[in-house]
C-alpha cells in the first residue's frame, strides 16, 4: 500500500472534547479579536485612546497564553489517542 494511502487511513488526532472544542473556540475568538483591534487600530485609538495600545497587547498576551493552553492540551490528548489506538483492547 502506497505510504499515502496508508497515512489516511491512519486515524491522525483524537475526537475532539467538548473541553477541548471551548478552548479552541475561545483561542480563535481571541484570534479573531486580535485581528480586528489591528485592523482598526485608528478606530480603537480614537474610540478609548491610550489605552488602545493596552488593549491590543492584552489581547495578544491573551492569544499567546490561551493558544499556549490549547495547544498543549490538544497534543497531550492525540499523544494519549495514538498510545491507544496501537494497543489491543482487554479482552
Amino acid at each position: 500500500m502506497p505510504l499515502w494511502l496508508d497515512l489516511l487511513r491512519t486515524p491522525m488526532a483524537a475526537p475532539e472534547t467538548p473541553a477541548l472544542r471551548r478552548w479552541r473556540l475561545c483561542w480563535l475568538g481571541l484570534c479573531v479579536a486580535l485581528a480586528g483591534s489591528i485592523l482598526g487600530r485608528a478606530l480603537l485609538h480614537v474610540a478609548i485612546g491610550r489605552g488602545a495600545s493596552a488593549a491590543v497587547a492584552g489581547l495578544l498576551l491573551a492569544v499567546v497564553l490561551v493558544g499556549l493552553i490549547y495547544w498543549r492540551r490538544k497534543l497531550a490528548a492525540d499523544r494519549d489517542w495514538l498510545d491507544r489506538m496501537g494497543q489491543e483492547p482487554d479482552a
